[in-house]
């Protein structure tokens, strides 16, 4: 983009495009899922990031419309937010994120898994636990940069959310 509101119309364009498909955009927002008489919420918040990205995501505004005694699932892109403002700090117990995209170089051979991007992001991909919250980072289907994956398969993750 030539300039800040050449990007920002851009944005526009798009979430306009994704609700027409009624895709319910959530940045800074919460929506719920409806099953059996019970609730889940989906919290979504703009992007936080560490440095050079922006910390657009506000937590606090995603969750205010959300009854405490709520399920709840946040999608942050940045897996560094969970360590930041939701681990220990939220009573969110799921969070999904990505960014990292495995760095799309590593290796995975049995229970070892590495790739260099572990040195910004210590949690750069899979499932991690703090007491009862989760974080799951997906490393995507998707690339940046270079157009391809060396020793990080693109990958698509499929939950099953059971009651205790």
């Amino acid at each position: 983009w030539n300039d800040p509101i050449e990007k920002k119309r851009n944005i526009e364009k798009i979430i306009e495009k994704e609700e027409k498909m009624e895709f319910r955009v959530l940045l800074n927002k919460s929506d719920f899922i409806l099953r059996d008489g019970q609730r889940i919420a989906i919290v979504g918040v703009e992007n936080w990031g560490l440095p050079p990205f922006k910390q657009y995501g506000d937590l606090h505004k995603a969750l205010s419309e959300v009854p405490d005694d709520c399920f709840k699932i946040l999608l942050s892109h940045d897996p560094s937010h969970w360590d930041m403002e939701v681990a220990g700090k939220t009573d969110i117990s799921l969070t999904l994120s990505g960014h990292t995209h495995g760095f799309q170089f590593g290796i995975r051979a049995g229970r070892i898994r590495w790739s260099p991007v572990k040195l910004k992001y210590p949690r750069w991909e899979g499932l991690h636990k703090l007491g009862n919250q989760y974080l799951y980072v997906n490393t995507g289907i998707g690339y940046i940069g270079f157009p391809g994956r060396i020793g990080i398969p693109p990958e698509i993750i499929v939950f099953e959310l059971r009651k205790n």
